[in-house]
């Protein structure tokens, strides 16, 4: 019924089984060739079960984070002009294009001592380089686009006919937002939130500069894979890899349900 269907589906199926279900398989096939023991006793170590708990923590705060901070710079986006508003429109995908090794060093950069960010918050003892804080830091930077680029086009939509009715009705603003407004846009923010978190959790060349990466304290689980990769422990690597994948199809699940249920309470 379409033309060229045979031919662009081709294209499709090829580039997803190249790009993503081959090495998908490939990570499944070499881990298959570790017993049920060994791959439990990879996973289960003391330092890589440290290690993905720090990734699991840093990456929810600082979704939440992206979840609240995100919602409000649509928001602006959105309902208000002012001057230079493109330019923070076009500076939000930054950290799409900045390569995550320049991010990282430049975020270390600003949050040591002598830092502008670090030096301030030096003054009330509190350091954010090579500390948790810090890996929060960064993964905040890398996940606000998700947020943003996820409830911007909702609340451009959002017809405002509805405000209008609840503003006549006498609704308080706070009230008109979370009756009216915050049930339109939940899925999407469920969405973006998801899709931050998913990206924080396997985020390694913005936070290893910052992290400082100290065994049991600092070190996240990416960095725990890179590691026995240079030790040519591959079994380890793949093991700790395919924990990372799983990790990431149970987000993908519990986004889609998310956002299926939220979807439903709007109807």
């Amino acid at each position: 019924m379409i033309p060229g269907f045979g031919l662009t589906f081709g294209i499709t199926i090829s580039m997803l089984s190249v790009i993503v279900l081959i090495p998908l398989c490939s990570l499944i096939i070499y881990s298959a060739k570790l017993s049920p023991a060994e791959f439990w006793g990879i996973i289960s170590g003391k330092r890589v079960l440290h290690a993905y708990f720090v990734s699991m923590s840093t990456a929810c705060i600082a979704s939440l984070i992206n979840a609240g901070i995100g919602l409000i710079m649509a928001w602006v986006l959105v309902r208000y002009e002012f001057p230079g508003k493109k330019i923070m429109d076009g500076m939000i995908e930054l950290p799409f294009a900045l390569p995550t090794a320049v991010a990282g060093i430049a975020l270390t950069h600003l949050t040591t001592k002598e830092g502008w960010i670090g030096a301030f918050f030096d003054r009330f003892g509190i350091q954010i380089a090579y500390t948790k804080a810090g890996i929060v830091f960064a993964l905040v930077f890398v996940g606000i686009p998700f947020v943003v680029r996820s409830v911007q086009p909702v609340l451009e939509k959002l017809d405002g006919s509805y405000e209008e009715a609840m503003e006549i009705l006498g609704g308080t603003p706070a009230y008109t937002f979370v009756k009216v407004i915050l049930p339109e846009i939940l899925p999407a923010l469920i969405g973006g939130f998801t899709m931050a978190f998913a990206r924080c959790l396997g985020e390694y060349g913005s936070v290893v500069f910052i992290a400082g990466n100290k065994p049991m304290d600092t070190e996240i689980a990416p960095l725990m894979i890179m590691s026995k990769l240079q030790e040519f422990d591959y079994e380890a690597a793949t093991a700790i890899a395919l924990l990372m994948l799983l990790t990431a199809f149970v987000i993908l699940l519990l986004n889609s349900a998310f956002q299926y249920r939220a979807a439903r309470m709007v109807k």
